[in-house]
């Protein structure tokens, strides 16, 4: 074997060199590409267009796809490589249109601006060149000064005190003034709004975290109120920050929060409650786990790595939040007689009752799941 190294090292030296320059082909393509990019983000800026186009990218995907089975080329190997390219383009044109804003020189006060969701939408609206205050507890004294001349008042508070401060900055706007909030209920405190402020109102509900950093791809759910003409601005803002925005009823949002939200969260709460009483050593079934059950148990430490107040202003936010968490229990509770009576039928046939529900969903979830999953073992 050790006469056969010389051969070797000569053979593949000049192959090695030909990947070598494949590569640097490759980062000047990359830089050409980028290069068109700004381009694009240029004639977005220009004409108002939002960051993400959904349709285009998926056609690309599915026309890269066909190409690289043409190639012989793995397929998803090849969308995985232009997924990254894809949503590195997006982050930086999002950054560059964080400086372009509808109505620059518009003044805008955020009442909870100094807590993190509250930041994050000032610094977008400076970075575009709004005029931007910000109003904490302490600065009621000033409420009158604050709401001078003001566009927007953008009320970010936890929900528990969303409908006060609605009702005590709404004296001091003026009835041109857009009011709107960032509370994940919307049923009461845009119903608040309309009742204490005769202005354009409108509700909104990011459905992501301040330490995204970006709103590229992020959903935010729109709940019209009053005047839509005079909300249209905002909405257009956040469209060109790169946001995905959903309109929504107030009630209908409230319904599916509760499922998507309150719901999750309360059943991972309790997973984690259960997993305490048993005193079990995490670090042990780690060392047993599948990529799965790591996965699964990472949302339960995460859950638990965040403020508890935080979650029960979501769980317990609504008696209907409330009844809907106790209709959860009653439902787990139906199933005792099931593993009493070691009814294997019964599980098979409520199994594959529910399945069938799931619809293809289920293929849907089986294929981003197992992204995850792969992506999971690849880093641990």
């Amino acid at each position: 074997m050790g006469d056969d190294k010389p051969s070797f090292d000569k053979e593949v030296i000049p192959l090695r060199g030909k990947i070598d320059d494949i590569d640097s082909q490759i980062l000047s393509l990359l830089a050409r590409r980028q290069a068109e990019v700004e381009k694009v983000v240029h004639l977005k800026k220009k004409h108002h267009v939002p960051v993400y186009h959904p349709a285009r990218e998926e056609d690309l995907i599915s026309k890269l796809r066909t190409e690289a089975k043409k190639a012989c080329l793995e397929p998803d190997f090849l969308e995985e490589l232009y997924r990254i390219i894809l949503r590195q383009s997006r982050v930086k044109q999002t950054d560059k249109m964080v400086h372009k804003g509808l109505r620059p020189g518009a003044s805008i006060l955020i009442i909870g601006g100094l807590g993190q969701m509250g930041n994050f939408f000032a610094s977008l609206f400076q970075k575009s060149g709004y005029k931007v205050k910000s109003l904490a507890r302490h600065d009621w004294d000033r409420a009158g000064d604050l709401c001078k001349d003001i566009d927007l008042a953008l009320v970010s508070v936890p929900i528990d005190k969303t409908e006060g401060v609605i009702e005590k900055i709404a004296p001091f706007l003026s009835p041109k003034t857009l009011l709107a909030d960032l509370t994940s209920i919307k049923e009461k405190p845009l119903q608040k709004m309309l009742d204490a402020h005769p202005g354009p109102v409108i509700g909104l509900h990011p459905i992501f975290g301040p330490t995204s950093g970006s709103l590229d791809k992020q959903i935010i759910v729109v709940t019209p109120g009053r005047n839509p003409d005079q909300c249209r601005w905002l909405i257009d803002q956040f469209i060109l920050w790169g946001a995905v925005m959903v309109e929504s009823t107030a009630k209908e949002h409230d319904d599916i929060m509760g499922i998507v939200q309150a719901l999750r969260h309360f059943a991972t709460f309790c997973f984690g409650r259960f997993l305490y009483e048993k005193h079990l050593r995490l670090e042990k079934t780690l060392e047993f786990s599948s990529p799965i059950y790591r996965l699964e148990l990472g949302m339960v430490g995460r859950l638990f790595a965040q403020e508890s107040s935080l979650y029960s202003e979501i769980i317990f936010a609504t008696k209907e939040r409330r009844d809907l968490l106790k209709e959860y229990i009653v439902s787990l509770n139906t199933h005792i007689e099931m593993l009493e009576n070691n009814d294997k039928t019964l599980f098979v046939s409520s199994f594959n009752e529910i399945a069938r529900w799931f619809g293809p969903f289920s293929e849907q979830a089986m294929r981003e799941s197992t992204y995850l999953i792969n992506r999971l073992i690849e880093r641990f």
